[in-house]
């Protein structure tokens, strides 16, 4: 029996967590080895519902007893061997504690719109600014945080291994590193550049506003790998997309991946959205990303061949026919939405074995082991 984690935080999160089940079901009548779910025992706080507390001890408190659990929960996870989660969006305080201990790098292939141009973009979570510890006295708060070489060099591994994996022949574009290295003494482009000789690469590390620059004057290559600091690439994700023409945030999922040695294999599939508390209860949180993710769990870690292009195929139907969320400016609701998806799916009941793979979109490519040799930028 294969095995999906689940966790789901406040907000919109238990509705989304209904969307989310009922498509991976849809999408895995007939899996072998079955799907399990197995969720999460706690529900998780948004922000929203931590400033409800009112009280700064009390959220201190609450956001610890969050990231201690779902760093429990994701460790068993791995430990019994399970390849995916899928988390609803949490207090970022709480999750990022998270990312810091197992390590979690986020990836987003991204495609242009009407354009042969990819970018693959790794935003190191497990060190830097966001991953910080407060310590609180009156009227101030103080934030520590570290960088350190051995997970500057895991990371930038990690990016050089998925590269390969997703461009198989081993061109590519340029290696950009975008952090806030000058504020570092030297330490941190050092590292790089010692790291860069011993791999036989060539990679460049920027400031992020020259970065922003090189975008806006001249565009990236094809075949970017962009490795950067959450400090950034959390701003900028929703730009680059933007940028490329490639979706909306409130359409899109992507994943986490645990580079601890103790969590490795496990990976967290997310909305890039957040948990939308204002929308709670109010069926009409756009399911499009979760959906989206159920497809990618369905097929990559369910062996279930051909769940993203049947999804995207269907999601295109929904497009033509006008069936969108009002935050797109449509009129149905999430449950509506969810129902036509299902709706105007392929015969999912038919083993995935005895079904031709779908046509995948370049926004929904699917990576694989290839073990090739990557080739440096010029």
């Amino acid at each position: 029996m294969t095995a999906v984690g689940l966790a789901v935080g406040r907000g919109t999160g238990p509705e989304l967590a209904a969307v989310f089940e009922r498509v991976l079901t849809a999408l895995t009548p007939a899996a072998s080895p079955p799907v399990r779910i197995v969720r999460s025992e706690r529900l998780y706080h948004s922000y929203v519902s931590l400033r409800a507390e009112r009280d700064v001890d009390r959220v201190r408190r609450l956001t610890a007893e969050d990231a201690e659990h779902y760093e429990d929960f994701c460790r068993t996870l791995a430990a019994a061997g399970t390849p995916a989660v899928f988390r609803t969006a949490i207090n970022a305080q709480s999750l990022y504690l998270v990312r810091r201990r197992l390590r979690a790098v986020k990836v987003d292939l991204l495609s242009a719109a009407n354009r042969p141009e990819e970018l693959l973009l790794v935003r190191d979570q497990a060190q830097g600014f966001y991953t910080g510890e407060n310590r609180h006295t009156p009227g101030e708060v103080t934030r520590t945080l570290t960088f350190r070489r051995d997970i500057t060099e895991a990371v930038v591994a990690y990016a050089l291994e998925r590269a390969r994996r997703e461009w198989p022949d081993g061109r590519i574009g340029r290696i950009v590193m975008a952090y806030k290295f000058h504020l570092l003494d030297g330490a941190f482009d050092t590292w790089v550049s010692a790291l860069a000789d011993r791999l036989g690469v060539r990679i460049e590390v920027f400031q992020p506003d020259t970065v922003n620059r090189d975008l806006i004057t001249h565009g990236l290559p094809d075949r970017t790998l962009l490795i950067a600091g959450n400090e950034w690439a959390d701003i900028m994700h929703v730009v680059l997309l933007d940028r490329l023409g490639s979706d909306r945030q409130e359409n899109r999922c992507t994943e986490n991946v645990c580079l601890d040695p103790a969590a490795a294999g496990l990976v967290e599939y997310q909305t890039v959205h957040g948990s939308a508390d204002d929308l709670a209860g109010a069926d009409l949180v756009n399911p499009v990303a979760t959906i989206r993710a159920a497809a990618r769990i369905a097929e990559r870690h369910a062996g279930c061949a051909g769940a993203v292009g049947a999804v995207e195929a269907a999601l295109a139907v929904l497009a033509e026919r006008g069936v969108r969320t009002p935050d797109l400016g449509g009129r149905h609701s999430t449950t509506a939405v969810t129902d036509a998806l299902l709706d105007a799916l392929p015969d999912v009941a038919e083993p995935p074995a005895a079904r031709p793979p779908a046509a995948r979109p370049p926004a929904a490519r699917q990576s694989g082991p290839r073990g090739t040799t990557l080739v440096g930028g010029p």
